[in-house]
This record gives structure tokens, C-alpha cells and sequence, in this order.
């Protein structure tokens, strides 16, 4: 059985394109195309199942067309809408050399100066001209940590863990 701990999410079936079983496809991370992959895994009732790409093209920057293996019809299709899609993060990793943003989800986020767990990646902001990780606190508390190359000093993949420099009393807000 496939781990939600060894895969990360890259997007979302929405509605069918068509009546031959396409479906639309939002994604955060094109790593299906980057990376020599067959399949997607989706979770159907609460289940991650593979599920082989037949074809796919993209629509924009944000959407592809996508044809699955055996998913033929229209009907076949609406059955996948709003199934979340995820990708093995071992293939991803062997793949490319650099982390996306969707792989990141999970790491924990360490303050290199006081090498403290400041918390767990929860998300990526990338909706501001600043980019910013939403990170829960031990504590429970929500924060927003910019998410500037600058600022980050290391990326361990084994230990999942990110390494950064935080601003001067961002904690203390």
C-alpha cells in the first residue's frame, strides 16, 4: 500500500473535458512532465490509487487536459472529479535536481540561529509577490515565513527538513 508520507501533492481532477474520459487537471507542479513517470496516484475514498496517463496536453499554465488509461467515458471521468493527485516523491527526487515548492509540503522549518523547530510546512503562498510558507507552530499557532532563497541555508531531503534564516522578531509577532 502506498504511504502518504512518500508522496506529496501536485493537484486536483476537476470537471471531464469531452465524452472520451479526459478529464481537467489544476496543478501545482508539472513534475509529471519534468520527470520520466507513467502514472499519477489519485486518492479515491481515501485510498491512493495509481492510475496510468494515456496522453495529456497542456491548456495553461495551471490546467492540463488529461486521458487515463481505461477511463473512456464521460461518466468514467465525472467519477474521478475533486480526487485529489499526488506523485511519489522518490521519483521526483531522482528525477530533478531541484525541490519544488509542492514537494516541500511536510518539511519541518528549522530557525538557523537558534536551531529550534519552528514548525511544520503546511503550504506555499505563492499568490503575493513575496513568496511565503504557512507553517503550524508546535505551539498550534499559524505563521507566514517568507520563503526567500536568500534567507534559506539548507534543505535536508532525507530529514526533510529546512534550515532558514528568520527575520529578526517575525517569531515574536
Amino acid at each position: 500500500m502506498i504511504k502518504k508520507e512518500d508522496v506529496y501533492k501536485i493537484g486536483r481532477i476537476g470537471k471531464p473535458h469531452g465524452v472520451h474520459g479526459e478529464v481537467q487537471m489544476q496543478y501545482s507542479d508539472d513534475v509529471f512532465d519534468v520527470v520520466d513517470a507513467n502514472y499519477l496516484l489519485l486518492n479515491v475514498d481515501g485510498i491512493l490509487v495509481p492510475f496510468f496517463m494515456e496522453e495529456y496536453r497542456f491548456r495553461s499554465d495551471e490546467v492540463v487536459l488529461m486521458k487515463f488509461c481505461d477511463i473512456n467515458t464521460e461518466a468514467q471521468a465525472r467519477e474521478l472529479t475533486g480526487s485529489e493527485v499526488y506523485f511519489p516523491r522518490k521519483l521526483a527526487e531522482e528525477g530533478t535536481n531541484e525541490l519544488s515548492w509542492a514537494q516541500i509540503v511536510g518539511y519541518s522549518l528549522i530557525d538557523n540561529t537558534t536551531k529550534k523547530d519552528v514548525g511544520t510546512i503546511v503550504a506555499v503562498d505563492e499568490t503575493t509577490v513575496n513568496t511565503l510558507f504557512e507553517v503550524n507552530s508546535p505551539e498550534g499557532d499559524e505563521l507566514l515565513i517568507p520563503a526567500s532563497n536568500e534567507l534559506i541555508t539548507a534543505i535536508n531531503s532525507e530529514e526533510k527538513t529546512i534550515t532558514i534564516n528568520i527575520p529578526e522578531g517575525l517569531l515574536d509577532l
